[in-house]
């Protein structure tokens, strides 16, 4: 009984893409992407929304054909994808039995060879062989335990039996990433694998990943998960060229490389701004000279005059010939985060909680003060209130116990986890209004333009905010809590739908700014970024 279906090639495995190039609707989506996955590399790709990130799964995956470039593979391939089928008949079980094919199949043909040896059939000694080789290739007697395990310490249903259709979408995703970290395929192509999992089921992924003896590329924007794993970022954001840029070394090597890489791109953009300006200055001079700006002294014959023209109109020639050769031809470097001046009152306390609970939100009594300039992280499982501690903190939800007691003219905002606006109205007159408001606070100061905080392209700024994606209005949020000059910063799952460069820099602002900062993450980087700050523990 041959095994007829793929078998690992574990050390001799490899997935390779040269020169891949894909476009949708005219637009490119992946230009000239390179890459190399052999057994033990681990390559985290990222970038922000739209970039093709699970566009490049998909062609690594062999389910899409790119019109340029071309794709090698040899071994074994599990793939994860964002998006799971609406309505799915099977079971756990047939999940299960789908990414155990093949070690399923060994051990059936190890059955079968061995009981024709023991009947001494023809070939059944080389049969028997060829399958118990197979079989030890796959660890396939051990192939179910390892499922098992996984679906265990991911959280996810463990009866075999029970229909698909009646679970949940995070029980669903967890069903389907047990099975493919328990099957040892020799690659693995997840795309945000950490979506609905617990901090036990994040461990575990963690673990499975970097113990992983075949290949893994990694789509993630959770920056924990990539420090951990990734050993090589493969970053698809835009570059000076256009071309995607490869960091090997691990996540750190490429936050330090694509600072550097925005760096070198500013110089050589505003060099060229430069030169672009002074040529147009020196064509725009020698225009008027030719025009109107020579006048010979009286008395001047005409001939004098005709043979200094020429010179005059092959001065304006050569530097429009310059200019033109001097063409700005650096696109605009993408945008930073800027964080604004933000005021400061120390010694003031600006809000104080005294024994507050919210009936079935928030079990208590809490209670805490921020003061000026103060930094304090609420943590806490799912449930536990910090969401509604939050709120009470800024005004927007009342205790059913205790007080809260804000300082006179004191300014608290809060960045809740999801936008709950919903507006047909501009981002610019959005963010007018709420500096019309800020203005008319006495004492608020100077606040920032909407483009001096580098969230927002000028044409994302004219568009209507509910046109906006998830993260474009998560960056509209974040902009009206600091144009009102807030002395306490209170921040709610700031990471959500936020991309990982933005993340970086908001950190890194919310160290240094002046005003108070409160905040709830789930947050694994920013949780380790943000570990000497105080912490409020809510148990739930």
């Amino acid at each position: 009984m041959p095994l007829t279906l793929p078998m690992p090639a574990r050390a001799q495995a490899q997935l390779s893409g040269s020169g891949i190039h894909v476009t949708r609707s005219g637009r490119p989506v992946l230009t000239d992407v390179d890459m190399l996955v052999t057994p033990q590399s681990r390559w985290g790709v990222v970038g922000e929304n739209g970039r093709g990130k699970s566009t490049l799964l998909h062609v690594l995956a062999g389910t899409l054909t790119p019109d340029a470039g071309t794709i090698r593979r040899h071994g074994t391939l599990g793939v994860a994808e964002q998006s799971l089928p609406i309505h799915d008949d099977r079971t756990v079980g047939d999940v299960i039995d789908i990414e155990l094919a093949t070690a399923h199949a060994a051990v059936a043909a190890l059955d079968a060879t061995a009981s024709d040896l023991s009947h001494e059939r023809e070939g059944a000694a080389e049969a028997f062989a060829d399958a118990l080789t197979a079989a030890e290739q796959l660890d396939a007697w051990d192939a179910d335990r390892r499922v098992d395990i996984a679906l265990e310490a991911l959280g996810a249903e463990t009866n075999r039996d029970r229909p698909l259709s009646t679970l949940s979408v995070g029980q669903r995703y967890r069903v389907r990433l047990a099975c493919l970290l328990g099957a040892e395929h020799d690659f693995l192509l997840l795309d945000e694998p950490t979506n609905h999992l617990d901090a036990d089921g994040l461990a575990f992924l963690t673990s499975s990943l970097r113990a992983h003896r075949g290949g893994v590329v990694l789509v993630s924007h959770d920056r924990a998960l990539l420090s951990d794993v990734a050993t090589t970022i493969l970053d698809l954001d835009p570059s000076i060229d256009d071309r995607p840029r490869v960091y090997g070394g691990g996540y750190e090597t490429y936050r330090e490389g694509r600072e550097s890489e925005w760096e070198r791109w500013v110089a050589e953009y505003e060099q060229q701004r430069a030169d672009h300006a002074r040529l147009t200055q020196d064509l725009s001079e020698a225009q008027n000279r030719l025009v109107s700006g020579w006048r010979p002294p009286k008395g001047t014959g005409k001939h004098q005059r005709a043979t200094r023209a020429p010179a005059l109109v092959r001065s304006v020639h050569r530097r429009r010939d310059d200019l033109e050769k001097h063409a700005i031809t650096v696109p605009d470097p993408p945008l930073r985060f800027r964080m604004p001046e933000l005021p400061a009152r120390p010694g003031t306390a600006f809000v104080r909680a005294e024994a507050v609970q919210v009936a079935d939100r928030l079990r208590g009594p809490v209670s805490l003060t921020v003061e000026s300039g103060d930094r304090l992280v609420i943590a806490g499982p799912n449930g536990a209130g910090k969401s509604s501690l939050l709120a009470v903190l800024e005004g927007s939800l009342e205790p059913t116990d205790g007080t809260v007691r804000r300082a006179r003219t004191a300014r608290l905002r809060l960045l809740s986890q999801e936008s709950m606006r919903e507006s047909d109205r501009s981002v610019h007159d959005l963010f007018e209004t709420q500096l019309e408001q800020t203005r008319r606070d006495a004492g608020a100061g100077e606040s920032p333009s909407l483009s001096s905080l580098g969230l927002l392209s000028s044409a994302d700024r004219r568009r209507p905010f509910s046109a906006l994606s998830m993260g474009q209005q998560r960056r509209v949020d974040l902009a009206l809590a600091l144009a009102a000059r807030p002395h306490v910063l209170l921040l709610d799952e700031p990471t959500n739908h936020l991309s990982i460069t933005l993340v970086d820099e908001l950190t890194e602002a919310l160290e240094v700014t002046a005003a108070a900062v409160v905040v709830a993450t789930h947050d694994r980087q920013m949780r380790r970024d943000l570990a000497a700050w105080p912490q409020l523990r809510l148990t739930g």
